[in-house]
């Protein structure tokens, strides 16, 4: 068995290598393993098959790839190391890292944070869901880092992920992105569906689509790009990503959405530098508030973004004095 996936080269995409067009455009699949994949004549280009990772795409090419139907198995214990916030018979909350996969996915049978928590926490593999994904009631993106909770038990998994399913969790992300937001406040209230062009993207369409909500805070202005606190009414998959950029804001680094190339910036060589070392697209899930399951008693948790995210903030506070905007009180932190 096998699965058949299909891209677009959009224009923004013009010139990347094969492998690493093809690593943003398939969710959850490694760049090494993609590089076999190509190796092995499973993917086609204008020109037919193409067995060279280091193939240049093009503008309004068709990318089609041939992908092997993972064989299912249980997830095994890995020690990996995890930064782990908070854990007690019930759940454990982890502040996730940039580039790393949630569950096993193609190309990422191994080294996930669910490997990882079967090694670090005791009576994991008890919990609730499927088989490969233990006690995962919401996720984030490979590249997304931040705030996450499992569940433990079969208990604490119906619990949590009926929260979840309600959009009961209180969760807020920060971001930078492109240029700037005129507001400080604002909503961007846009349904989401699976894009026609491109089936393994999202974009904002009313086609098969699910309501989508985020609300934006804008904390700093720095000309060329913002920093910005959003928070979550709905949970749609990309959900942020794809809201700015239809708002014409994309998140800075973001190798499917956003925005990766800097050369054209009129910023200092330092600003350049420091953009280019994102590790993923610059979104961090700082804080995530929920019921716990057994108690009731509402628990937030809270996690300062990654060293290159800091890096790339600072770089930016050079570049002017920045707008800083009232932080519109008590509930922002």
């Amino acid at each position: 068995m096998s699965i058949t996936m299909h891209f677009i080269v959009q224009p923004e995409e013009e010139g990347l290598r094969l492998d690493s067009y093809l690593a943003g455009a398939v969710e959850d699949a490694s760049r090494s393993f993609l590089k076999k994949i190509i190796k092995n004549g499973s993917v086609t280009a204008k020109a037919g098959v193409c067995t060279k990772p280091a193939y240049g795409v093009s503008v309004g090419e068709d990318i089609r790839i041939e992908l092997p139907d993972p064989v299912p198995a249980e997830p095994t214990p890995e020690n990996i190391p995890i930064e782990i916030l908070y854990e007690d018979e019930a759940l454990v909350v982890v502040n996730k890292e940039a580039g790393m996969v949630v569950h096993p996915a193609p190309g990422h049978e191994t080294g996930t944070l669910v490997n990882a928590l079967l090694h670090h926490c005791a009576g994991y593999q008890h919990s609730g869901g499927d088989v490969k994904r233990p006690g995962i009631v919401h996720r984030l993106d490979r590249d997304t880092s931040g705030v996450m909770v499992a569940a433990k038990t079969q208990r604490a998994y119906g619990h949590l992920a009926r929260q979840a399913a309600e959009h009961a969790f209180d969760r807020r992300y920060v971001a930078l992105a492109r240029g700037e937001f005129k507001e400080q406040f604002g909503c961007i209230n846009a349904s989401l569906g699976r894009s026609l062009v491109e089936p393994s993207r999202m974009a904002v369409t009313g086609i098969n689509a699910r309501d989508a909500v985020t609300h934006f805070e804008t904390l700093e202005r720095f000309g060329v790009a913002c920093f910005v606190r959003l928070r979550l009414e709905t949970g749609r998959t990309h959900q942020i990503r794809v809201h700015l950029r239809f708002a014409g804001h994309p998140i800075l680094g973001d190798p499917v959405y956003g925005e990766t190339r800097y050369q054209s910036w009129n910023v200092a060589r330092e600003v350049l530098d420091a953009l280019q070392r994102l590790t993923g697209q610059a979104l961090h899930a700082e804080l995530l508030g929920f019921e716990h399951p057994y108690t009731g008693q509402k628990m937030t948790f809270f996690a300062e973004p990654p060293q290159d995210f800091q890096e790339a903030l600072m770089a930016l506070r050079t570049l002017v004095s920045p707008l800083q905007c009232d932080s519109g009180g008590e509930n922002n932190r």
